[in-house]
């Protein structure tokens, strides 16, 4: 029995780079759907997973607003948020592309932290019933792991010129003024962030209690604090960009069969991460 399994696991590792290429070339060669004849005039971007480069989604929003042809935008989001920069970097774009495009962003799951931040410039925020929106915050950590360096006997050299230069170090306790330093970084870095969505949704910055502070809400407590327009689901995220962006025949552009394959196995890899290192989620 075993020599049969060994013989199997053999032939999938001989095969495997082949069987994979058929599959590839399967879907690549499959029949083009008949919506695909028709020239596309709406676009839907997803931002899914953990922010922590945003060249690939910045890429896609330049070649939509040199398109002429794509008259409307869906951002779709299911993203716990993630680095600073690249949340902005996404923010400024689509608040670039709506001066000639409307866009409509979609909670389809999680619309939290810097996801939430890159959707704040779009002409209408729409959440699925079920998402999670919010959590207007920032965080730093970092863990000490100093006692377990004494107990395997390993210590650390360092040269270093500037008082705040170890500041985060996680091998031994932060001093009160490198913890000072931080705690200033992260203040500077929240009014950012809560000073942004006040003025790109009209909202009272002297009542940022209210809407920001890290608080995480359902779609209809978003949609009471302000932070979204509608409770609603994709069909109607999808009806909005069309009316906004004045369509009659509407046609969405579908991505190249191999990178949407490919985006897939990507896709399901970012959420078990997310998942996994996040934790939110919700379940029936």
């Amino acid at each position: 029995m075993f020599s049969a399994i060994g013989k199997t696991i053999k032939w999938i590792g001989q095969h495997f780079l082949g069987m994979l290429f058929l599959l590839i070339a399967f879907v690549v060669l499959m029949p083009t759907s008949t919506t695909e004849l028709k020239s596309a005039n709406l676009q839907e971007i997803q931002l899914v997973g953990p922010i922590m480069n945003a060249d690939a989604i910045l890429k896609e929003i330049e070649d939509i607003q040199k398109d002429p042809k794509i008259k409307g935008v869906l951002l779709n989001i299911n993203s716990p948020g993630g680095a600073v920069p690249p949340s902005i970097e996404i923010a400024y774009a689509i608040k670039a592309l709506k001066e000639h495009k409307p866009v409509v962003a979609y909670a389809s799951g999680i619309m939290a932290s810097g996801s939430y931040y890159a959707s704040i410039y779009a002409n209408t925020i729409i959440a699925n019933p079920g998402s999670i929106v919010g959590s207007i915050g920032v965080i730093m950590e970092s863990a000490n792991i100093e006692e377990l360096m004494n107990t395997i006997g390993v210590k650390t050299q360092i040269v270093k010129q500037g008082t705040y230069k170890e500041a985060g170090t996680p091998t031994r306790e932060w001093t009160a003024e490198e913890r000072a330093e931080l705690e200033r970084l992260t203040k500077d870095t929240y009014e950012l962030f809560v000073n942004d969505v006040a003025h790109a949704r009209g909202l009272d910055i002297n009542h940022s209690k209210e809407y920001a502070d890290a608080h995480i809400f359902s779609a209809k407590r978003a949609k009471d604090a302000g932070l979204i327009d509608r409770v609603g689901v994709k069909s109607q995220a999808k009806a909005e960009v069309q009316k906004l962006a004045k369509v009659t025949d509407p046609s969405w552009k579908e991505k190249d069969k191999l990178e949407s394959f490919m985006e897939q196995f990507a896709t399901k890899g970012m959420m078990q991460l997310q998942n996994y290192f996040y934790g939110l989620k919700s379940t029936f």
